[in-house]
């Protein structure tokens, strides 16, 4: 997430840095294992979890798991503690360094999923206050948005200090009478976001797609001034919105090169916004397990998994 993660096996974006514990599994010459690493968000969960299922029930494969943060897990695929990331937002420092200078990490194509952060303000209070949708008129808005934590400014609430987020120079440098203030992770920013609306409160969030819980919580976002390409290079000065993503799938580079049947299924997988939506959906709010929602997913589309195998 211009730059959002997927949460601690509950909900693209902040997880604890387990880039210390190296997998058992990680870089094992010989053997049919594979090690993913893991975004605190449910959408890069409900990735994880079908190329999981697919790998151990269709390829043989035992597949270890590790939660790490976004800029972090860069450093443990690089090192080989992890095999594969399956969902990253757009990092070009970390590219940079990995793929294109020290070649230990390769590109492994699109993940078939557009991301966008932006901010959001509840449906319910975009129609009854439609220019609240401007930017330019979200200082009119700014006391009805304050919180206890706002400190008399409006509130802006984050997800995690870990995400993608260029919201406080935002602020900032469109002289707005709001302070960020982070939830600490997408499952806390969840619960509040619910919150809000069983109360129908007013409030202004920063939020990505895709996300299950627009269909919860009907969201109208806040047209910040346009994006244009390096808009967002100074993270200084930064006062455009953020872009649409093409979210992209790395692996490590000796995985990449013998990882076999594992690397090459890693490379096919790709899905839709609704495919990767329907697994979050059951892993977050209907309650299964990430196992059992792959399940449910790998039985009803088999045409779509097949493609990856063959």
């Amino acid at each position: 997430m211009a730059a959002v993660t997927l949460l601690a096996l509950t909900t693209g974006c902040g997880a604890a840095d387990m880039t210390r514990q190296a997998s058992p599994f990680a870089n094992a010459q010989g053997a049919k294992t594979v090690t993913l690493s893991v975004q605190s968000w449910v959408g890069a969960q409900a990735n994880v979890a079908v190329a999981q299922y697919l790998l151990e029930h269709e390829l043989g494969y035992r597949v270890d798991t590790v939660q790490i943060d976004e800029v972090p897990a860069w450093d443990a695929l690089s090192q080989g503690r992890v095999d594969a990331l399956l969902e990253d937002w757009g990092h070009p420092e970390e590219e940079q360094r990995y793929v294109e200078d020290k070649k230990t990490i390769v590109g492994a194509g699109d993940l078939g999923v557009t991301g966008h952060i932006g901010w959001y303000v509840p449906t319910y209070f975009a129609e009854q206050h439609p220019d609240v949708t401007d930017w330019k008129n979200l200082n009119k808005y700014a006391d009805r948005f304050r919180t206890p934590e706002s400190g008399g400014k409006g509130q802006l609430m984050d997800g995690s200090p870990s995400y993608v987020t260029n919201d406080k120079a935002l602020v900032k440098n469109l002289d707005l009478d709001y302070q960020v203030v982070f939830a600490g992770s997408e499952a806390a920013q969840i619960t509040q976001i619910k919150q809000f609306a069983k109360e129908k409160k007013p409030f202004l969030t920063y939020w990505y797609s895709p996300q299950w819980l627009f269909k919860k919580v009907p969201m109208t976002e806040v047209k910040l001034p346009e994006y244009k390409e390096g808009c967002d290079a100074d993270p200084e000065k930064v006062a455009c919105a953020y872009p649409h993503t093409p979210l992209q799938k790395y692996l490590n580079a000796d995985f990449a090169k013998d990882g076999g049947a594992a690397a090459r299924l890693l490379k096919k997988f790709q899905w839709t916004t609704e495919d990767q939506n329907e697994v979050s959906l059951m892993i977050a709010e209907q309650k299964l397990t990430p196992e059992e929602a792959a399940k449910k997913w790998v039985d009803s589309h088999e045409s779509t998994w097949k493609t990856w195998l063959s």
